[in-house]
């Protein structure tokens, strides 16, 4: 069976991942480099565009009980950052192009896993999974909107800004 995943960031490249390790042939679709994005400066995949810190690794917080489950289910993405981490104290923060060159060297060179480069404009019909995050293309977003209605699409970020002043 295929099954498509839509975005070549963190959450679409480690679906494409565990689904490509578990026997499934997987087509992942990424716009990126012909469809840019305000943030992105690559064509790489798994490109961290705001922070390089995947917050601490102690086992009693969120963040850390998450990695912890990550690494039960043998992730790409945590296992990268492992092998790309540079120093930041109690948290785990990433050398940001080596673990992009590592993802995407690894996802490209699964046996189950084909990397398709191109917009994808619309759900497909097919088993999908939509991974295309804050930054997907107004096209798709268009889409999701008179799909489900466009007041059930939010984007909330996970890291509050700081104020100094």
């Amino acid at each position: 069976m295929d099954i498509v995943v839509v975005g070549g960031g963190l959450a679409g490249c480690e679906a494409a991942w565990q689904l490509a390790e578990r026997g499934f042939r997987v087509r992942l679709f990424e716009m990126r480099p012909f469809v840019r994005t305000p943030a992105h400066s690559t064509a790489l995949l798994a490109e961290v565009v705001c922070s390089n810190s995947f917050g601490g690794e102690g086992d009693t917080g969120a963040a850390g009980i998450l990695k912890a489950e990550l690494e039960l289910g043998r992730s790409l993405i945590l296992s990268c950052a492992h092998k790309t981490r540079v120093p930041a104290g109690g948290a785990l923060a990433v050398d940001r192009d080596r673990f992009a060159e590592l993802v995407s060297a690894s996802v490209e060179s699964h046996p189950n896993v084909e990397l398709v480069r191109e917009e994808v404009t619309a759900v497909p019909k097919e088993t999908t999974i939509l991974a295309t995050g804050p930054l997907t293309s107004s096209a798709m977003a268009k889409s999701l909107g008179e799909l489900i209605g466009e007041s059930y699409l939010s984007f909330f970020d996970a890291v509050a800004p700081i104020v100094t002043r």
